[in-house]
Parts: C-alpha cells; sequence; structure tokens
C-alpha cells in the first residue's frame, strides 16, 4: 500500500540521517542552554488559527473532529503553542522543540504535508538573543557541513520602504507577501504583480548599494545584529528583499539559503504577550536533502556455526564497548549476503573451534582486512 501523498516512510540510512540531523539539533540547542519541549500535535482548530487566521501557512492545516464533534486540527508549526507554554516563565525564557508538523498544501521539490521541524526561540529577547540564536544556525549547518548563507532584514526597515513609496496601510502586507515570493517566481511575475498594486518600483530600491539602506532608522538593527553576529565567528548577509510571509513578524528577520531552490531555515522577531521573541525554525527533511554528510556506523554481524549461546554472550560482551551488534543464526554464504543487504561491513564467525580457543576472526568486509579477538573478561584486539 502506498503512502497517502506528502507522507514518506523514512527507514536504513534515510532513518539514521534524520536520527543524527536531530541528535545534532538537540544537543546544540541544549549547549546554549535552551530548554526542550513536548506539546500536543492535535489542538482545538480556533487556537490553531489564532490571530493569524488569513495567512497562507494558516489556511492549509489538516482539521478533524473527534467524537465529541469538536472542532480541532494538526499543528503545522510550534510558534502558536509556544504563546502558552510561555506564559509565567521568567524572562528570558529559551526554549526548543522538535517534532512533526503537517501542512496541506500543494506536493513540490522538497515540500511535503509532514515534516519534522526544529524550533529554537527566546521570549523576552534582544538583538543579542538573535545573533545567538543564529549562532545556533551556524554550529548545525557547520557539523552538517551544509554550505549556506544566512540572510537577515528588518520588516520594520520595509515598511520605511513602503512608506516612502507612499503605498497605503492597508496594501502593505498584501506587498510584503509579493516581495516574498521573489525567491519563488519569476522577478518580472513579481514586478507584475507588484505594479497592480503600485508597488513596481520597490524592485529597484532593492538593487541599490548596501550604503543606501543608512538612511532608514530601521537599519540600525541591521547593524547592530551584523556585528554581534561577528563577535560569535561568523558573518550574515544583509538582504533588503527579504520578507517573511508570516504576518507575526515584526523586527529583523532571517534566511538561511543553500544549493536548493527552498530557503533551510527561516524566521525573525515577533510579539508573544507584549514581549518580544525571536526565533528560527527548520525542517530535517530539508536538510536531508542537502547535507552530504555521510553516516558510517560500526555495525558487526556475529555469525553462529552451531554455536547459539557463545555467539549471544560474544555479541553481549561486544554491546557492554557500545558495538552496534546482531547475532546471525545460519549459514556463512547466506550471513555474508545479509551483511551486504544491510550495510554491516564487519563479520565475526563463532564456530566450535575459536570457541574453543577463545579466539575470534573479525573481517572488514569493505577493506578485507582481518584482525583475530581474544575473550578474557574483556574483548582485546591479539
Amino acid at each position: 500500500m502506498e503512502t497517502v501523498k506528502g507522507f514518506k516512510d523514512k527507514i536504513g540510512k534515510d532513518a539514521e540521517k534524520a536520527a543524527l540531523i536531530r541528535e545534532i539539533a538537540r544537543q546544540t540547542f541544549e549547549k546554549y542552554n535552551f530548554q526542550e519541549a513536548e506539546t500536543p500535535i492535535i489542538e482545538y482548530e480556533e487556537f490553531v488559527k489564532g490571530d493569524n487566521s488569513n495567512d497562507e501557512a494558516v489556511s492549509d492545516i489538516f482539521k478533524l473532529k473527534d467524537k465529541g464533534q469538536r472542532n480541532l486540527a494538526l499543528r503545522y508549526e510550534f510558534t502558536f503553542q509556544l504563546k502558552r507554554i510561555a506564559k509565567n516563565q521568567k524572562l528570558p525564557f529559551k526554549r526548543f522543540q522538535i517534532g512533526p508538523v503537517f501542512r496541506d498544501e500543494p506536493i513540490s521539490g522538497n515540500r511535503v504535508r509532514q515534516f519534522t521541524q526544529c524550533d529554537v526561540d527566546t521570549i523576552g529577547a534582544t538583538i543579542k538573543d538573535q545573533a545567538e540564536i543564529l549562532a545556533t544556525t551556524k554550529e548545525i549547518l557547520d557539523a552538517l557541513k551544509i554550505p549556506s548563507t544566512i540572510y537577515i532584514n528588518n520588516i520594520s526597515l520595509l515598511n520605511e520602504i513602503l512608506e516612502e513609496q507612499k503605498i497605503p496601510k492597508n496594501k502593505k502586507q498584501e506587498v510584503i507577501k509579493e516581495i516574498d515570493k521573489l525567491d519563488k517566481l519569476p522577478i518580472a511575475q513579481v514586478k507584475q504583480n507588484l505594479r497592480e498594486l503600485n508597488a513596481d518600483k520597490i524592485i529597484n530600491i532593492f538593487a541599490k548599494p548596501l550604503d543606501y539602506f543608512k538612511k532608514y532608522k530601521s537599519y540600525s538593527d541591521i547593524q547592530e545584529l551584523t556585528n554581534y553576529c561577528k563577535y560569535y565567528g561568523f558573518e550574515v548577509k544583509f538582504l533588503p528583499s527579504l520578507a517573511r510571509g508570516l504576518s507575526y513578524y515584526t523586527g529583523n528577520v532571517f534566511e538561511v539559503k543553500s544549493n536548493i531552490k527552498e530557503s533551510l531555515f527561516g524566521g525573525g522577531t515577533y510579539m508573544i504577550e507584549n514581549n518580544i521573541a525571536t526565533g528560527i525554525s527548520f525542517s530535517i527533511e530539508r536538510l536531508m536533502a542537502v547535507t552530504n554528510i555521510l553516516i558510517n556506523l560500526d555495525r558487526i554481524l556475529v555469525v553462529s556455526l552451531n554455536q547459539d549461546k557463545k555467539a549471544i554472550e560474544l555479541a553481549k560482551k561486544l554491546r557492554t564497548q557500545n558495538k552496534n551488534v546482531s547475532v546471525f543464526f545460519g549459514k556463512p554464504n547466506k550471513a555474508m549476503e545479509y551483511a551486504n543487504s544491510y550495510g554491516i561491513k564487519k563479520i565475526i564467525f563463532v564456530g566450535e573451534k575459536e570457541t574453543q580457543q577463545k579466539k575470534f576472526m573479525i573481517k572488514d568486509l569493505k577493506t578485507g582486512k582481518q584482525k583475530i579477538l581474544t575473550i578474557t573478561k574483556t574483548i582485546k584486539p591479539a
């Protein structure tokens, strides 16, 4: 039976890569003293929609009913739930969360309907906290060997430009949504869409040199964030056309790009209960598409040649040394086929002779090299 469109199984190498990315993210967030959180997958539909019911991402929620005919929905992100768990927390409140989210949206490229999202946020944040969150981002990217660029902009700066261009207040959000499509649609199409809103001249402003933007009051936030990122030892790039689509962003916004069309990370500053918050999120599946990191688990197959008890004892001892071991009960040629099928690189045959001598030959199937293991209270190479 095939999976539902937009949903995928992960097994073998894919599952291992997803687990590795998750663990790298978790350990990185914990190093910066972010606390882990876990929230329900299903919430009341009204709570899921929140104050952003007109946002594109909110319109893509999966809706459902329980036996009590209550209107429910699958979570599409974590931020709306953060508003609940952040109440009465001492500020700054630093939390991260990793788990599945769901969006009933069209499938294309690296977009799927269920993905594992990783969020890291600080409630009661300053620009210094923004730099810290981007530092965790850079550390994860480096650990996964992903070449990338961290872009930043400021929503208030965008609004200053819109005011300068005399864009009506009731059209600003619509214009920002069109600007947000610049990395998704041909520039000519975006320009045409903006022309219909009498805002197409903005495209020309985005092409101006960096010094041009220093005249805007909000650019000082860009400059401060850039300086603090340098303190952490990495560079960010100002991109005046960067406009995050979600309507709740208020200040600096961030996006990470690599060698695929879709962005890898996205985030920015927003308000929670009158407190300035900042955060960034990414999906494990998106990072899986771009990382070239190799996973080489040192797996061993212990093959019992009618010596089941001894084979199991040997496997147990190897596991106490944190080796990944399974036992195969069968003929040597079948054992070799099995090892090759699952990428197991080392094999140990346990026969009567080996058991009597308490010496076992471990063979590396990739290199063909062999070495002897002797069994005492511990296992040592001979």
